[in-house]
């Protein structure tokens, strides 16, 4: 009688809005008054979604992250897809700081999601697909019931939910 809905999790950042972000950033450095002597550098290596700060202390490198940071979450993109590293010294008195974009959804991440949707007794599958899950069920409130539960939960990264049907 019913086929089966179906949705998949995933974790995507839309890198179009990255690149715009990191425009906005970039021209914001040259042009705020505390910012635009430091020699402070920042630099996107878009194919790998990584994010290179180059600046004179770990305080204006913290400043330039926060430039970043308000840039990204205007245009809609969750601070929880980029993960900085320590800030290293660097040559010339400088501080090298490295930031990266989290695309899909790692196996250990994907096995905890699919434990605790197993872990709530309801009548769902869960398939872990390369970097995405997908989440069947011949109800769809059943459906409703797992997107809920991964909601409340912080897997470290940022989920869509798509593909709903």
């Amino acid at each position: 009688m019913a086929k089966e809905a179906s949705f998949d999790i995933v974790s995507v950042v839309d890198m179009q809005e990255v690149d715009n972000a990191y425009q906005q950033a970039s021209r914001e450095l040259t042009q705020r008054y505390d910012l635009k002597q430091t020699g402070a550098t920042l630099e996107l290596a878009r194919a790998d979604g990584a994010f290179k700060i180059v600046a004179p202390s770990e305080f204006v490198a913290s400043q330039v992250r926060d430039v970043l940071a308000s840039k990204l979450t205007r245009r809609g993109i969750d601070l929880a897809a980029v993960r900085w590293d320590e800030p290293a010294p660097a040559g010339n008195m400088t501080v090298r700081q490295a930031g990266a974009l989290v695309q899909g959804i790692g196996q250990d991440t994907a096995r905890q999601i699919a434990k605790d949707v197993r872990d709530l007794k309801v009548k769902a599958k869960v398939t872990v697909e390369k970097d995405k899950l997908r989440v069947s069920s011949a109800s769809r409130d059943v459906l409703q019931s797992v997107i809920a539960h991964v909601k409340e939960h912080d897997y470290g990264q940022p989920l869509q939910f798509v593909n709903y049907r």
